[in-house]
């Protein structure tokens, strides 16, 4: 048999190993990415579960300090202790959603996997221009 390295094969033969690069690339990424979901679903259902935990002792022990603040002041200014804690736990409450808020507004979701295919379409830029200019 004849073996042909003519221009054609050559530029066929790129193209597969171009493909098959492109491919294992590809590949990695993808598990990079259903790692970091993984890892995302492990740590949202432990902070989830923490933070009910946290919530049911606070709201427990706000209680526990409510009743005590009205029953110390039963007899004088009952109306006014009820009112004060109402207004306190109101804005403590308000603070709480603001900052719920702005952490939830703080993109963590595959983080590495696009940082990662921003380097990859950075390096295949480079080379092409690199390409170009060799041309």
């Amino acid at each position: 048999m004849t073996e042909r390295n003519g221009p054609a094969e050559n530029v066929f033969s790129a193209a597969r190993r171009l493909l098959g690069t492109l491919l294992a690339t590809g590949e990695t990424r993808l598990r990079l990415a259903v790692i970091e979901l993984e890892e995302e679903r492990a740590r949202a259902f432990a902070l989830l579960l923490m933070a009910g935990i946290a919530m049911l002792l606070i709201a427990f022990g706000i209680g526990m300090l409510m009743l005590l603040i009205i029953v110390t002041f039963w007899e004088d200014h009952r109306l006014l202790a009820i009112g004060i804690s109402a207004l306190v736990l109101m804005l403590l409450g308000i603070i709480m959603a603001m900052r719920v808020r702005a952490l939830a507004s703080q993109p963590t979701l595959l983080r590495s996997t696009l940082s990662r295919l921003a380097e990859d379409r950075d390096s295949v830029e480079h080379n092409v221009e690199r390409y170009n200019e060799s041309s």
